[in-house]
């Protein structure tokens, strides 16, 4: 059971929030590149505590990237509108840096590498 109400408390199962997670950044896309961040390999974890607070470690295809900025405030807003999330950090790193070995085998395919 993904959830239980005990004395008017809700217990959230942290690991069926992370699916739902992972499922909002799979509708999430770079601007030049069609495949999802998350096949592409730019977000490196995702981390859920019991509080139903959420950190996702991601990167971008480099630190120049044009949507620096638009694409962690993205990620942001759409992981904080799922239902039970109570706080979200997005937290941006280049290390280490992303390279095209980081995409899923789902990711190569849809732009022709296998």
């Amino acid at each position: 059971m993904a959830e239980e109400t005990t004395n008017t408390q809700k217990i959230i199962d942290t690991e069926v929030l992370g699916e739902k997670i992972v499922e909002v950044l799979k509708t999430i896309y770079d601007p030049e590149i069609p495949v999802d961040i998350y096949e592409l390999g730019l977000v490196y974890d995702v981390f859920v505590n019991e509080d139903c607070d959420v950190k996702i470690l991601m990167t971008l295809t480099s630190p120049n990237c044009p949507v620096a900025d638009a694409l962690p405030m993205e990620v942001k807003e759409k992981v904080q509108s799922i239902d039970d999330v109570h706080e979200t950090i997005v937290e941006l790193t280049f290390d280490p840096p992303w390279h095209q070995d980081m995409m899923s085998e789902v990711a190569k395919l849809e732009l022709g590498f296998l």
